[in-house]
């Protein structure tokens, strides 16, 4: 039986509750419970893409059992397809795709960027080309807010004005900040449901520090239940994106989420962690297993690869999933057979992307009790040993963001 922990601090909104459990000793790591309205969320934690009210290849029970209760669905895709009547007919995307637990929407201010042939920004709103049929289409804050009232989300987010880290263009950069705060306003102001749905705020400024910050205290003071940083994993060097990590963590209130966007590989998930960050989401580990790539603790296995035509073994061993585990027969699913179906049958994607989100989930989990116990840099020195065998080639963004909240990699442990 798991021993209730005493809650260091709380803080409660009208659909949400964060509960400080544990920080650490050294790093900005901390662990917590995120409470929303389809029930309790564990921190740190990961959320599987599911952008169309589907995880790919998995049903809502298989999603169900690897352990996952706060996935994500995608506004803009949701609301060209099937529709915003569709979704009020049917009591929103809980309903639609057979999922009692919680969903986060993002609010279609990703695809400014991943599909900019096809817009134009400006202070209304964007206007683009649906990629169904070409339809001109405009998605305003306020139309970006009902499309998430009517999913019913348990965590909104708001339309932001997204640029690429990496672009030159301080003005339009500052431009993209500004409105965003001011595009903010617009969403509170259109939120019908705050006693059932969450709105999260998303931080911009590309790498600029001091527009972060700036951004920072604008957002902060609007005082949404939760905070999000937005704007990264577009191609920025990991260690421009760890300053503004860090940079951000440190202006945030205590007693509220903070949400990294876009963010999945596995040690950028434990380094964000250690800076001070509570979620992240990314479709990089279900992408990833659909090309026959398996992640384990030790790395990226590629059962493509014809060296595993004779492998036996599980896909991972230990690991804790429906496809790794043996039944009292001592079957289980094969690296054989994963290699086999790679090229053949969607059944070798279905099952990767099992695994795959069960790892991201459960590492999530072993972060979070390596918090809770005060041992989280030995973890770190552990993570890090088993991905990478060699000392030598430790990614030098990682070390030096890790020496900058306390923690050496090259220490050895003593106990």
């Amino acid at each position: 039986m798991l021993r209730k922990m005493a809650t260091i601090a709380s803080q409660s909104s009208p659909a949400l509750t964060f509960e400080l459990l544990a920080r650490c000793s050294t790093t900005r790591a901390r662990a917590s419970i995120l409470t929303l309205p389809h029930g309790p969320v564990q921190l740190p934690m990961f959320m599987p893409v599911a952008t169309q009210a589907s995880l790919k290849g998995l049903t809502p029970e298989q999603l169900e059992e690897t352990g996952c209760r706060l996935c994500l669905n995608n506004t803009y895709h949701l609301g060209l397809k099937p529709g915003q009547d569709v979704l009020a007919a049917i009591g929103g995307a809980h309903k639609l795709q057979g999922w009692n637990h919680n969903i986060l929407t993002d609010s279609g201010g990703f695809q400014m960027v991943s599909l900019l042939k096809l817009a134009n920004i400006t202070e209304e709103g964007v206007r683009f080309l649906s990629p169904h049929d070409g339809t001109p289409m405009l998605l305003t804050p306020e139309h970006s807010i009902s499309l998430q009232n009517t999913i019913g989300s348990d965590i909104i987010m708001q339309l932001d004005d997204v640029l690429v880290t990496t672009s030159p263009d301080a003005a339009r950069m500052r431009e993209a900040m500004e409105r965003s705060v001011r595009w903010l306003d617009r969403c509170i102001a259109a939120h019908a449901n705050p006693s059932t749905q969450n709105l999260f705020c998303i931080i911009q400024g590309g790498l600029d520090l001091d527009m972060r910050r700036e951004c920072c205290r604008e957002m902060v003071a609007r005082d949404t239940p939760g905070i999000a940083i937005g704007g990264l994993s577009g191609g920025e060097a990991k260690a421009d994106y760890c300053r503004v990590v860090v940079t951000c963590t440190q202006l945030l209130p205590e007693l509220k989420p903070r949400y990294v966007m876009g963010i999945g590989y596995p040690e950028d998930l434990v380094v964000s962690v250690a800076l001070g960050a509570d979620m992240f989401d990314c479709v990089w580990p279900t992408r990833t297993a659909r090309f026959g790539n398996a992640v384990t603790r030790y790395g990226i296995l590629n059962l493509r690869n014809a060296k595993y035509t004779n492998d036996f073994g599980p896909i991972e061993e230990g690991c804790g999933c429906m496809c790794c585990r043996q039944d009292g027969k001592g079957m289980g699913i094969t690296r054989a057979f994963v290699h086999h179906n790679t090229a053949k049958e969607t059944v070798a994607a279905h099952l990767l992307t099992m695994h795959n989100v069960w790892y991201q989930l459960h590492l999530m989990g072993d972060v979070r009790q390596a918090i809770i116990e005060d041992r989280f840099p030995k973890f770190l020195r552990r993570f890090f040993a088993d991905l990478y065998t060699d000392s030598s080639k430790y990614p030098t963004w990682a070390v030096d963001a890790l020496r900058g909240v306390g923690v050496d990699l090259y220490t050895e442990d003593t106990d």
